[in-house]
């Protein structure tokens, strides 16, 4: 039995999110029905996190245990063969026996991008959050820095999967600004339910005047959701890192 991990890629519009749902068609779901239509097998896949209904991945991290011979340099071209446009496997390796793509994740970062204009780009309609207020980048970025360290994230998670406890270290929360496009990128060694919507939700309030950046940390203390900014939308958000040790760490570098 082989443990395969693979590197997919994917526009998340036309999915309810990675999770296998009995009545929505997913992204997990989609890929297992193409490892099928290779190899003859149904299998369980393991993706490296949940993202939601309209969420895209760049870099996204996969496992699943197999019988087929089909060597790992062949498989994303013979995948790919089976899968829908909008969700590539751009490598495969084969993994420890105990790799488990979500258990074995270092640390993950995800990137949020706004449309800041006063004009929307169709071309972006199910790719960025379209926002024509002005918004005002070096608040955004103050707002941004105070997210970074351990802390208890409670006040920037919606309800949702249950955990034991909602202390994670965000490595970086940074603001950039390239014309009309603002790209929010938060790396941390866990993610709560929606925290990273929740976190630009905030930074925008922060930019609009409705809080200052030096009171989030205060508000992080409280663990009340309700004193926080609001949860963005789901399609201006991306997978974009997602880092492992050994073979599956350079397949995903």
């Amino acid at each position: 039995m082989r443990n395969i991990a693979l590197r997919l890629r994917y526009d998340g519009t036309a999915y309810h999110g990675w999770q296998v749902q009995k009545n929505d068609v997913t992204v997990a779901e989609t890929v297992e029905n193409a490892i099928f239509k290779l190899t003859g097998e149904r299998v369980r896949v393991t993706g490296c996190g949940r993202t939601d209904a309209g969420v895209h991945a760049l870099r996204y991290c996969a496992n699943f245990k197999t019988e087929c011979s089909i060597p790992t340099d062949k498989f994303p071209l013979a995948l790919n063969s089976r899968l829908p446009g909008d969700i590539a496997c751009v490598a495969a390796t084969q993994a420890p026996e105990d790799f488990n793509a979500i258990l074995s994740c270092v640390k993950k970062e995800y990137t949020y991008r706004i449309i800041n204009s006063r004009i929307p780009d169709p071309f972006e309609r199910d790719r960025a959050w379209f926002y024509p207020a002005p918004l005002r980048t070096e608040v955004m970025e103050r707002a941004a820095e105070k997210f970074v360290g351990r802390h208890d994230f409670a006040a920037v998670r919606s309800v949702g999967t249950e955990t034991r406890t909602t202390v994670r270290t965000v490595h970086w929360c940074e603001v950039e600004r390239q014309g009309d496009l603002i790209s929010i990128r938060v790396c941390a060694d866990g993610f709560l339910y929606n925290m990273v919507r929740a976190i630009v939700g905030t930074v925008i309030y922060c930019s609009e005047g409705k809080l200052a950046p030096e009171e989030i940390p205060a508000l992080l203390d409280t663990r009340d959701r309700r004193l926080t900014g609001p949860t963005a939308p789901p399609q201006g958000l991306y997978l974009s890192r997602v880092w492992y040790d050994g073979a599956v760490g350079d397949m995903m570098a």
